[in-house]
């Protein structure tokens, strides 16, 4: 979308709001290349940022999965975060493919280990991992090695998490969000319930007719608002429309 662009648009699937958009790389403690795009707010330092963990490559996640693309389309310029999107290890899309082989989310923690090493060498405030489906169990195994501000799971199937590691999140600080579908393909709330029993600090959000792959715009927008409502509420609500309708100059 043009910054200059002042007829209000419905903000649906494919509408990209302004924001700078840079290609980046990652490097991983064992030696690979993995390519990336970290978007930022255009005109402000961002309050905030989500490292985003795409679902299984092996059943077509990537770092375009369509709410990450999307909270990088819009996050940036509706709620003044910085997004930083990759492809783990093996994983192709659009901008690339990353160095290496699938690694059943074990080898993956290096690529975790390597996209906090570049929040911190850029000086990226307030990391919150933002794990999808595999992304997820990512996110719950070495999340806790970083300096994290907190972490948002969306659809956790729970099938590479143990017990131990779930427990030991109950010795940090940082906030934990699980947004659970109603109808997921994997773990419905009331296995949410059961699963997450042993990390009593969780907080759990069960969304009415929810999906595991969040698909239509209200389910994008709810998962987009619960992501905000985490990392920067003082942004809610989020406008439905670019320009924002209190954006709009009034009459003197």
């Amino acid at each position: 979308m043009n910054d200059h662009d002042t007829t209000p648009v419905e903000i649906r699937a494919g509408v990209e709001l302004p924001a700078v958009r840079e290609e980046i790389e990652l490097h991983t403690a064992d030696g690979l290349r993995l390519v990336g795009e970290l978007a930022t707010p255009v005109d402000r330092a961002p309050v905030a940022t989500l490292v985003t963990l795409h679902p299984l490559p092996t059943a077509g996640g990537f770092m375009d999965s369509h709410i990450l693309r999307k909270a990088a389309a819009r996050l940036p310029a509706l709620a003044d975060l910085a997004v930083l999107r990759f492809n783990t290890r093996g994983t192709s899309s659009p901008r690339g493919t990353s160095e290496g082989a699938f690694g059943e989310g074990v080898a993956e923690r290096a690529d975790v280990a390597a996209a906090m090493d570049f929040v911190a060498a850029r000086g990226l405030p307030n990391p919150w991992l933002v794990g999808w489906s595999f992304g997820t169990e990512l996110a719950l195994k070495y999340g806790l090695e970083h300096g994290i501000a907190g972490a948002i799971l969306l659809s956790p199937p729970l099938h590479r998490t143990t017990e131990e590691e779930l427990r030991r999140w109950n010795s940090s600080a940082a906030p934990i969000v699980a947004i659970i579908p109603e109808h997921d393909d994997y773990l419905k709330p009331d296995q949410a319930a059961e699963r997450f029993a042993v990390l009593p600090r969780l907080r759990r959000i069960d969304v009415a007719g929810g999906r595991h792959l969040w698909v239509g715009e209200s389910q994008t927008r709810r998962v987009l608002d619960e992501i905000v409502a985490a990392v920067n509420p003082s942004a809610l609500p989020l406008p439905t429309t670019w320009p924002p309708a209190t954006a709009a100059p009034t009459a003197g």
